[in-house]
């Protein structure tokens, strides 16, 4: 026997050294090296090279020493955004999606003994419905880019056709994810230029063979697409219109299905669901009843027991390979039910005007703090479009630079979006929310001369973005 086959250099497997003698008899060999002999020693995985064990208290504390090396953006001036922000989470989200029911029930296929999960579930749909102004909403997606992607195959399914017209200033993850579904499910689409910030419905080539247009509201760079033109233009031909939304917009802006919207798709994560590096969250998705039956995912139903008292049921699972199986209408499965329940509890917590006095904070905030970036020498406002609380500034300088001479001063300016496109490498999307206060935005605003003067730009000798700051106030 090799000092291999000790039990202690195994201790988290169950079987003894005598169970691991029997199966080597059984196999025919004597060790376990000699069951391993035709393996060329040159293929085989060397010895781990790792720091002797720790207890539980040093663990704990060399843990704690990494941990500080971090500086999270809660810990810094954030205008990070582009799809996913820093937004406040009202603790008793925390407390409730933390309970045993939630946390750790799976799907709720059995409704006599999961009532509570298939209410929360009807409850969640009904939010988004009232959200979104549509009909029916599904019990939540993976999160917000398969979302779109889901809708697009919806779209084909509906309309028996193949082409869809994608605007450019869609969100780029969604978009790669939605341009990666149609490519290998046969579908074929072109990528609508929004030079201005928007994509115009005249640029939107809509014909026989065009299953959807997809546009966001507001969009990637903040600006509103004019939607009431893109439905018309869709309509006209048999096409439909899906629209990606921004949650707490809807609190303020009049809902996509008033425009004509067919299918109305986004992310959970700003309600109720922290950055968490970037997830888990969840995708919410509503469309109109004539389309139900296309809809992927499931759909939890209110109706009535044999006594009569209300109770909640799987009504749809159009997905489901166990029911449907080749004909089903997507491969979704698991529909991160959990933070579909944050966002649940966020709603049901800041109700209507709350979420319109959040949506008003972000805005103002965004407005406040775009005029005060843009008074900045050297520094512009990259589109002349309304805005709601994200935007774009442009400077001379890569965007990358300004960025990181920002956070030098402890400000994460925001996103470069050279990442995305080479026409924009000196543009950064600033996104504002209600966690970004007045004195943030003033770190901002007076932080920016700095950093350009750092990079070679003439900083002004009195601030412009000060000036700009007194005057606002």
């Amino acid at each position: 026997m090799t000092d291999a086959t000790k039990p202690e250099h195994f201790p988290y497997l169950p079987h003894t050294k005598s169970d691991r003698d029997a199966m080597l008899k059984a196999i025919g060999v004597k060790t376990f090296d000699e069951l391993l002999a035709h393996i060329p020693k040159e293929v085989r995985a060397k010895e781990l090279n790792l720091e002797p064990g720790l207890s539980e208290l040093e663990l704990t504390q060399k843990i704690s020493q990494l941990a500080f090396k971090n500086k999270p953006a809660s810990q810094q001036a954030s205008f990070l955004g582009a799809g996913c922000y820093r937004r406040y989470v009202p603790a008793a989200v925390g407390n409730i999606v933390s309970r045993g029911e939630f946390a750790t029930a799976y799907t709720p296929y059995q409704p006599e003994v999961s009532q509570g999960s298939l209410q929360a579930i009807y409850e969640f749909q009904t939010a988004i419905c009232l959200l979104t102004g549509m009909e029916v909403a599904n019990a939540s997606m993976y999160d917000g880019p398969t979302a779109c992607a889901e809708a697009a195959l919806m779209a084909a399914r509906l309309t028996d056709r193949k082409h869809f017209l994608i605007s450019e200033a869609l969100n780029p993850e969604y978009g790669i994810v939605t341009k990666t579904y149609l490519k290998t499910s046969g579908q074929t689409y072109k990528t609508v230029p929004a030079p201005a910030g928007v994509a115009p419905a005249s640029e939107m080539e809509v014909d026989e063979n065009t299953a959807a247009i997809i546009v966001q509201y507001p969009n990637y760079f903040g600006c509103f697409e004019d939607l009431k033109a893109l439905a018309e233009q869709a309509h006209k031909h048999g096409a439909l219109l899906v629209v990606v939304t921004d949650p707490i917009s809807l609190g303020l802006l009049e809902p996509p299905s008033s425009f004509g919207a067919d299918i109305v798709v986004g992310d959970a994560q700003q309600c109720g669901n922290y950055l968490s590096f970037g997830g888990p969250s969840a995708g919410y998705m509503a469309t109109r009843m004539q389309f139900v039956r296309q809809l992927p995912g499931r759909l939890a139903g209110m109706t009535v027991d044999k006594t009569g008292k209300r109770a909640f049921t799987l009504t749809l699972q159009t997905r489901e390979q166990h029911i449907r199986r080749a004909n089903a209408t997507s491969n979704i499965c698991t529909n991160q039910a959990l933070n579909a329940l944050a966002m649940l509890i966020y709603l049901t917590l800041v109700g209507p005007e709350g979420l319109k006095t959040i949506a008003e904070i972000s805005l103002q905030r965004a407005h406040y703090l775009a005029d005060a970036l843009s008074a900045v020498p050297g520094v512009s406002l990259k589109f002349k479009q309304r805005f709601f609380s994200d935007f774009v500034i442009e400077t001379a300088h890569p965007a990358g630079k300004v960025l990181s001479a920002l956070q030098e001063d402890g400000v994460l300016g925001g996103v470069d979006l050279a990442r995305f496109w080479d026409k924009y490498k000196n543009c950064i999307l600033v996104s504002v929310t209600e966690m970004n206060n007045p004195s943030e935005l003033d770190k901002f605003a007076q932080g920016l001369p700095r950093a350009l003067a750092r990079l070679g730009a003439t900083e002004p000798s009195a601030s412009a973005a000060s000036s700009a700051l007194a005057h606002k106030r």
